[in-house]
């Protein structure tokens, strides 16, 4: 989140961004309640104040002079009681609000409103032609023999999937890769919890529960299935102050990932594009502050790293205000292409990064203590993915299909696989 006392001192910027990047946020609604709570924590500590002179003139107040102690001390006690209530019902409508306010975007974000104004900045390969008629992925999963979406609608509802034969393979080749490219760029790795308190998903910018979640929420408890392993790296460090020397702590999280996807259908929510639940690997980097920018810049580059390795055609977007997500500052998108997005095929979404600059690390209540002024400041905090596995998958199988009806399997894979190509087969349950 946003310092509050930034907000206040520069309510215009804070408005004007809020509109710009399409937010639910009032700005000055919060700034409101952030008065009134001061006031209102003023006059509670005044009263307290008070009921602490009052104990110390009990002690030499004569008989008449107790009784009406004790009768200001009822009647303290009284307002006290009613005024913690009331500012803990403001402190909630405060703490709402500001957890709407998003980051700041960068100088250079370019503005719009939704995923149009998202500017391509770089195309690398050139979108797949064939000399046949191509299938999409969910036909040629079934003629591979290696995606079942029915048997998975039966087993837990739509927008599950059930991988199959080199399939599943194929899924730990692309994941084992993406590890091996972390560990080369020197990123730690982990596989983190699956779930988290709402606090640290809320901490790192999330909505965990509401009309606005796209989180999967448990019932008791206050935890929540995670949808990016953002989430639980972020919290590793929270309420920590790591040594200035020690920074950048890079870290690189395996999990599966969970979203509702409320609200999202449409021409790009077809078989793996759009699921409840995927693989992903996920690159994490606490940061200098005035290092974040060149870790942005570097995090890309493994990112798309990766996908020149693949030899997947793909465009990378610098998003739009309006489409970068409350925590981010500045945003890259890298969208591969896909033959059957569209009438025609498109672009879609494999991966992104972000600078969060330290949106994240002050809920988290992470710092790193400055070498030379002994103080503790807050991190910068970068987050992006090296692979998300079912929109991978979906790109190689789509792409990469013969008109023998194989799937060649990209040679960077081949180590990790053992596969050269899937070839079709006979269903046999």
């Amino acid at each position: 989140m946003l310092d509050i006392r930034f907000i206040v001192e520069n309510v215009d910027l804070v408005r004007q961004n809020t509109i710009e990047r399409n937010a639910t946020a009032d700005v000055d609604k919060t700034v409101s309640l952030y008065l009134q709570l001061n006031k209102m924590e003023q006059d509670l500590n005044d009263l307290l104040n008070r009921s602490n002179k009052i104990a110390e003139s009990f002690k030499v107040a004569d008989e008449e002079g107790r009784d009406a102690l004790k009768i200001e001390s009822t009647d303290l006690k009284s307002r006290v009681s009613k005024l913690k209530e009331e500012i803990q019902v403001v402190k909630e409508d405060y703490n709402k609000e500001m957890l709407r306010i998003p980051n700041l975007a960068a100088p250079d974000v370019p503005l719009g409103l939704n995923e149009e104004g998202n500017i391509p900045i770089k195309f690398v390969g050139e979108p797949t032609k064939f000399n046949f008629k191509p299938l999409d992925h969910v036909e040629l999963g079934k003629k591979l023999d290696i995606l079942d979406f029915e048997a998975a609608a039966k087993v837990t509802g739509s927008k599950f999937y059930f991988l199959k034969n080199e399939a599943v393979i194929l899924e730990m080749g692309l994941i084992r890769y993406a590890l091996d490219l972390a560990i080369k760029h020197g990123f730690t790795l982990m596989t983190t919890p699956e779930l988290a308190r709402d606090e640290i998903i809320t901490a790192s910018g999330f909505a965990p529960r509401g009309p606005e979640s796209q989180i999967y929420s448990i019932t008791e408890g206050g935890l929540s299935l995670i949808g990016t392993s953002e989430i639980t790296i972020g919290g590793y460090l929270a309420k920590t102050i790591i040594p200035e020397e020690d920074l950048p702590i890079k870290i690189s999280g395996i999990s599966h990932c969970f979203r509702t996807e409320a609200g999202s259908a449409g021409r790009n929510s077809k078989g793996l594009y759009r699921v409840h639940q995927f693989s992903k690997v996920e690159m994490y980097q606490f940061t200098h502050p005035d290092k974040s920018a060149l870790a942005h810049e570097q995090m890309l580059a493994i990112e798309e790293e990766y996908y020149q390795s693949l030899n997947l055609p793909y465009r990378v977007l610098l998003m739009c205000k309006g489409d970068l997500g409350t925590p981010a500052y500045r945003k890259y998108d890298i969208e591969a292409w896909m033959p059957f997005i569209g009438e025609n095929g498109d672009y879609g979404e494999v991966t992104s990064v972000s600078n969060c600059t330290d949106f994240q690390a002050r809920r988290l209540s992470t710092k790193f203590r400055d070498s030379e002024t002994g103080k503790a400041k807050l991190v910068h905090t970068l987050n992006g993915t090296i692979v998300a596995v079912t929109r991978t998958m979906l790109a190689i199988i789509e792409n990469f299909q013969q008109e023998d009806g194989t799937v060649l399997i990209p040679e960077v894979l081949y180590a990790y696989t053992g596969l050269r190509k899937i070839e079709p087969k006979k269903k046999r349950f």
